[in-house]
């Protein structure tokens, strides 16, 4: 038996995540010692290395938890599994896209900024459109743009007093 800290360093889960966990169900509520500590046994930590190496994955605790399922159940198919897997493959494909397509933009527009004491910047201007699209003007004043938050023109700095 271990102690919720000893769970944690044994699992690599800390233990505010191994109490989330059980708060959710992810995980059976530990065994309680009689002062109220909880407790853990190895097929415990061995879950919470599981639940471990699929976040690190990038599974959702929803996810999990159909894995988790899929795990105990040694009458499963592979097949319920592997879907699983690829569903995930497809979605972290998308958001690797996605990622990409950002490091395009950003890379773009810090191109076009000249990085001096100018205070044109593409870049601000890019992110002060309002869904727009790029390329698309910057209309100052329109709503939503950086009027709306008192950033139009920078105030005048007055004297000391």
């Amino acid at each position: 038996m271990m102690t919720i800290g000893e769970a944690a360093r044994a699992s690599g889960v800390s233990a505010k995540m191994i109490r989330y966990y059980e708060s959710t169900g992810l995980i059976a509520e530990a065994a309680r010692s009689e002062a109220g500590y909880r407790h853990y046994t190895e097929v415990g930590i061995h879950t919470l290395r599981f639940i471990r190496r699929a976040r690190d994955l990038g599974f959702t605790v929803e996810q999990i938890g159909t894995l988790l399922a899929l795990w105990r159940d040694r009458d499963r198919a592979s097949a319920d599994v592997k879907r699983i897997a690829l569903e995930h493959v497809a979605a972290l494909e998308r958001k690797a896209e996605e990622l990409h397509a950002m490091s395009r933009t950003l890379t773009a527009l810090a191109a076009r900024c000249h990085g001096d004491a100018r205070p044109y910047c593409p870049i601000m201007e890019d992110l002060a459109e309002t869904g727009a699209g790029p390329g698309a003007p910057v209309v100052k004043g329109a709503p939503g743009g950086p009027a709306r938050f008192g950033l139009g023109r920078p105030a005048r700095r007055r004297g000391n007093g």
